[in-house]
């Protein structure tokens, strides 16, 4: 995979457009969760690009900016600094923000995941 990971000005860029278009009660969250960005690892997609933007930390869960699919996600980790699980999310920060405000609300997730990719098993077809 040949990829130009985006660049933590970039991400900073991102944070603070999506902060705009946030509720007050998106930004009220937002304003407790958020971290500067910071790269964790993921793998095995995370490893083109010496991994993932993480923007924010609450309990055991990271939102964190996929350059892949150009959109922002939420997973959780077990140890600081490894994304365990991969989405392929394009969510608007807002969006990501109102799951947690949902699931903190309802006590379940309001949120879909979209799956990572699936390996493509390769044929002879002669």
């Amino acid at each position: 995979m040949d990829r130009k990971p985006i660049s933590e000005e970039e991400v900073w860029d991102l944070m603070t457009e999506s902060r705009d278009r946030m509720t007050q009660e998106q930004k009220r969250l937002w304003d407790v969760v958020q971290i500067a960005p910071a790269k964790w690892k993921q793998f095995p997609w995370g490893d083109v690009g010496d991994g993932f933007w993480v923007v924010g930390v609450i309990g055991n869960r990271v939102l964190w900016y996929n350059d892949i699919e150009e959109g922002f996600n939420r997973s959780t980790f077990s140890k600081f600094g490894e994304i365990v699980e991969y989405w392929c999310n394009q969510d608007e920060l807002g969006w990501t923000i109102q799951y947690f405000i949902d699931e903190i609300r309802d006590g379940h997730s309001s949120g879909r995941f979209a799956s990572p990719p699936n390996p493509i098993e390769e044929t002879d077809q002669m």
